[in-house]
């Protein structure tokens, strides 16, 4: 008996031996919390042994490995869950599972130092919050299984049983994912710039990518990684040191997947995102971002008046219809695939989309519904809000609108009024193709100083050719591309002034007369493609000149997308529409235009115009006659 108990003390002596040889190679770092660790650790006790606050030689925790002593939470976990999640019926982490053990300390339920063989062990010291206080907003763990598949999950998670990760640090634990699958409670810094006990090195998204797979192909579904490795975040090499809202690491793209998503207690609703409603974006694209060089500044463009954030009734979801229904609203994600995005280094010719919008979805301009995915044209991604979908509201946000004579049953419904049948229209979904001679128009598009020429006038115009950012890049400004904001309303990029009258028919009340034909004018945005000394000239209508001079704007006679209906008392050429807040009937006839006879029928600015027939041929103009009055010869 004696013999075999010294076998049993050699036996244990051994065991301490080596465990504690095991341990002296280990790094605890903060998961030290011996006295000796004083200065390493936020808080420390009064035990002399740094492996006695987790583990106890004997009289650990019932059935729990590796003789477990910390004290068990009896909390009740909300489980991660959201519309892109495949894994569906969670449960509580099962008793005796290695997330357990690691959520005894990190759910902030039980105390440190309340253990199973010493009781509660005195502790100075404070910590910040618990690292896990709720896991809904923390990476899965102790998943349901058999794990299910999905396109974005590396095909060898569920065929066998094993994560993607070459060195084999990242791994499944009995099949399942658990803390220990990504973190390493011995030794902090494996990770040398992360030292939060990862089990490897984790930049450009190393950690990640051992389980989420961008290349992965399934038929029949859409991987939403799909681009990663060639998009704009991937490859940024822009450094940052804003550890708390972007990353640890030096560089975007070495932060990679954690410049946006935060893997424990995630600020954001769903998805592990660091903003709330899938407005990660202003962590690197807000004014104070820490970036260098700095990416452009979009939240600051939005602030002028730009497109409507999601608000508490119209969240943006990323499973939501491609057709906006019923929900209006606008993230950084209805327009660009943070996962696809590149950089647009060079301003490529409509109607394509640009490559910031790379793997955006989109909807048909052939029938407003028919989901392109990802879009191909840069206008089929605006017409998930701007086309047939319902709930469009006009906003007094975004200023004056016009009530165009000749309208759709849905006005806000741009798709019938740039369609090839539209009797006239500006081009964007279809190339320019009017007979009739456009002598106003330039060879190239001006920039925003309106002297320099900018890209060269095709047969195609983009959305954001108007409706864009009042400083943007491409037209030689130093803001961001698009129509994020603008000063102007809109969001146009130049100032466009809108005639306006107290009543139909009543005099207008904001004439610009002999207006300024420079880029800081009330009509720069037209003059962006048209020249307006050749609309003073009247070189396409004899009247331009007297209209324009007496004070009318372009927005009393012309509609700006295109003529959408049909009218019998409209013939539709040249977008000649007449703005329904501002003229009226003459009393003798309906509102008309007819360009065979060259004539219009109205009421306005206090006068009547019956039908006159205005002559082809400009009749010679004297910019000023007696009195200083505009008038003809």
């Amino acid at each position: 008996m004696r013999t075999s108990w010294r076998g049993l003390v050699l036996v244990a002596a051994f065991g301490a031996t080596h465990l504690f040889a095991q341990i002296r190679s280990d790094v605890l770092g903060v998961h030290d919390l011996s006295p000796a660790a004083t200065g390493t650790s936020p808080v420390t006790g009064r035990l002399s042994g740094s492996c006695y606050y987790c583990h106890a030689p004997h009289s650990g925790v019932g059935g729990m490995t590796p003789l477990w002593n910390q004290k068990l939470s009896t909390e009740v976990y909300t489980p991660y869950t959201s519309s892109t999640y495949s894994e569906t019926g969670a449960s509580q982490p099962p008793q005796g599972t290695d997330s357990v053990l690691c959520l005894s300390c990190h759910d902030g339920s039980v105390a440190l130092g309340t253990t199973q063989a010493y009781g509660s062990v005195p502790m100075s010291g404070s910590l910040k919050a618990a690292d896990i206080n709720n896991t809904q907003s923390s990476h899965p763990l102790s998943m349901r299984l058999p794990l299910k598949d999905a396109p974005y999950l590396s095909p060898s998670l569920v065929s066998a049983g094993k994560t993607a990760d070459v060195t084999g640090a990242v791994k499944l634990i009995k099949g399942n994912i658990e803390c220990t699958t990504c973190h390493s409670a011995h030794i902090q810094a494996i990770d040398t710039v992360n030292q939060k006990f990862l089990v490897r090195d984790s930049s450009s998204g190393q950690m990640c990518l051992a389980c989420h797979d961008p290349a992965r192909v399934m038929s029949g579904q859409t991987n939403p990684l799909s681009g990663w490795t060639t998009s704009a975040h991937a490859i940024a090499s822009n450094t940052t040191t804003n550890v708390s809202t972007i990353g640890p690491y030096r560089t975007v793209a070495q932060n990679a997947c954690i410049s946006c998503h935060q893997p424990h207690n995630a600020p954001g609703s769903v998805r592990l995102l660091r903003g709330p409603n899938e407005q990660a974006c202003v962590s690197c694209h807000g004014a104070g971002s820490s970036l260098y060089p700095a990416a452009p500044d979009v939240f600051t463009e939005f602030a002028k008046g730009g497109h409507p954030f999601p608000t508490g009734a119209n969240l943006h979801d990323a499973v939501e219809p491609v057709v906006l229904n019923q929900n209006r609203h606008a993230t950084c994600a209805d327009c660009h695939d943070a996962h696809g995005s590149e950089k647009t280094a060079m301003f490529s010719p409509p109607p394509a989309i640009r490559r910031s919008q790379s793997l955006a979805s989109g909807i048909s301009a052939s029938d407003g519904f028919t989901v392109v995915a990802p879009a191909v044209n840069q206008y089929e991604n605006c017409l998930r809000c701007h086309g047939t979908s319902t709930g469009k509201v006009a906003s007094s946000t975004y200023g004056y609108l016009p009530r165009w004579v000749v309208s759709a049953s849905d006005p806000l419904n741009v798709i019938p009024q740039f369609a090839p049948t539209a009797s006239s229209g500006h081009p964007v979904t279809h190339d320019r193709s009017s007979p009739l001679p456009q002598p106003s128009l330039r060879l190239n598009m001006m920039n925003l100083d309106g002297v320099t020429s900018g890209r060269p006038m095709g047969t195609r115009i983009f959305c954001t050719d108007c409706h864009n950012s009042d400083d943007n890049r491409e037209f030689g400004g130093s803001g961001a591309n698009g129509p994020h904001g603008s000063k102007w309303p809109h969001i146009l990029e130049r100032r466009y002034e809108f005639s306006q009258a107290s009543e139909p028919g009543a005099p207008v009340v904001n004439l610009h007369p002999d207006p300024d034909l420079s880029a800081q004018g009330p009509y720069a945005l037209c003059g962006k493609c048209h020249d307006l000394t050749q609309i003073l000239n009247n070189s396409s209508f004899s009247q331009h000149n007297f209209h324009i001079v007496m004070g009318f704007s372009c927005s009393v006679c012309h509609t700006a997308h295109g003529m959408g209906s049909l009218s019998g008392y409209f013939s539709g050429e040249r977008m000649v529409n007449f703005d329904a807040n501002v003229v009226a009937p003459n009393g003798i006839s309906p509102i008309s235009y007819s360009r065979s006879t060259n004539s219009c029928a109205l009421f306005c600015h206090g006068q009547s115009h019956p039908v006159v027939k205005m002559p082809l041929i400009p009749m010679p103009f004297t910019p000023f006659g007696k009195g200083g009055k505009v008038g003809h010869k």
